[in-house]
Formats: C-alpha cells, structure tokens, sequence
C-alpha cells in the first residue's frame, strides 16, 4: 500500500530536498506540497493525504493553527510535525492541536521515513524524553484522576506504560502479554477515553498522576 505524503514547509528548497528523499523510497508517493498553512489546509481538502510533515513557523498562517483546521476537516490525515524549534509551548501547541508526531529537521532521513509509517499505521511518535519535557508542568497543576474511573486495573497498567513511551511490543513484554493483546487494550483505551491516538493518551496518563515527570523509562 502507498502512503501519500503531503509536504508543508514554506522554504522551497527544504520542500525539495524532502521530495528526493521521499520519492526515492518504495511505498511512498509525494501527493503534493504547500509553502503555508492556508495552502496546507486547501491540499489536504483536495489531495487527502495519508500523512502530513508539517512545519511550524510560517507566514498566512502557522502550524499549529494549520493542523487545528486540518484535524477537524480531514481527521484520517495524519500530521508529523517537523521543525527546527523543540521549545516546550512549540511541541505542546502542536501535539494539542492533533498532531501525531514531533520530529526535528535534523533527524536522520531513515528515522523520518520510520515515523511516516509509525502514523501511517496509525500510531504516534513520542519518545519518553518529550514526554517529560513537554509534561513536567502537569504535576504541579494536580492530578485529574476521574479520567481513570472507568478502566480496568490491567487497561490502568497499560495506559502507565503508554506514558512512558513504550510501543505496543514493549507493553506486551513488560505486561507478559501478546502484542496482539497489548494493541486490544490500547485500542479500548481510546475508545473509554474518546482520544485520538497515544500522544493523548500519553497525556492523560500524566494528566490523571499515574506519570510524573522523572518516571524511569
């Protein structure tokens, strides 16, 4: 199956330079590009990509407000963020507005081509630094334990896990279960939470107080 790729960077020849990459891997198509967030928004309504890489700091309108517009009007598509800013409002502002990865432009071409896939798939990037730099304020604004009312002691311990960045394989080896399992629980978990993918529930687990920043990964 083909992933299509939209590219949103408003530097022409950052725009460029992730074509040749993109195009030179099987599997993956380069449906379009856009140098703003207003055309961002209109390719998404017209090309339906698979998976957005988006930048943040662009003039007509930004990033984040860009991935606001495109997670209400085409959900399906999904947004990695890409940037050269990992100040902690830049990645927050992003991941609340629905984006489902946070990358920097420096980050290996094989590791870009990695995190494509991971949101194609569905899941999401979050590794357990981010976490912390982009949540370690949470503790200190209490926890919101009603989020956790209605799940299982097991969905509980899955959720810890998910915030501390470990992938579906990992819970099911720290947990002692399949992987197919692990991807049930986490699959139930979004639904009893209404969320949309791991970042949020990665967040809710810091939000709920079962993370707290400087949890050993």
């Amino acid at each position: 199956m083909t992933i299509n790729v939209l590219i949103v960077d408003d530097q022409q020849l950052v725009r460029s330079g992730f074509r040749l990459l993109l195009d030179a891997e099987a599997g993956i198509d380069v449906a379009g590009e856009a140098a703003t967030g207003v055309e961002a928004v209109a390719a998404v309504e017209i090309l339906k990509p698979d998976v957005v890489l988006m930048d943040i700091r662009m003039p007509d309108m930004d990033g984040i407000e860009a991935t606001k517009a495109i997670v209400q009007r085409a959900p399906d598509s999904r947004i990695l963020a890409l940037t050269t800013f990992d100040d902690e409002p830049t990645v927050r502002g992003m991941l609340a507005a629905g984006a489902s990865g946070f990358l920097l432009k420096d980050t290996e071409p094989a590791q870009l081509i990695d995190a494509i896939h991971v949101l194609h798939r569905g899941d999401a990037l979050l590794s357990p630094s981010i976490t912390r730099m982009l949540l370690s304020d949470l503790s200190a604004a209490g926890s919101d334990t009603e989020i956790l009312s209605d799940l299982t002691e097991r969905e509980l311990e899955v959720l810890f896990e998910i915030g501390r960045g470990l992938s579906n394989a990992e819970i099911a080896d720290a947990l002692s279960m399949s992987p197919l399992t692990a991807k049930t629980h986490v699959s139930r978990l979004l639904r009893k939470l209404q969320l949309r993918d791991r970042v949020q529930l990665a967040i809710a687990a810091y939000e709920a107080g079962l993370i707290r920043p400087g949890t050993p990964d």
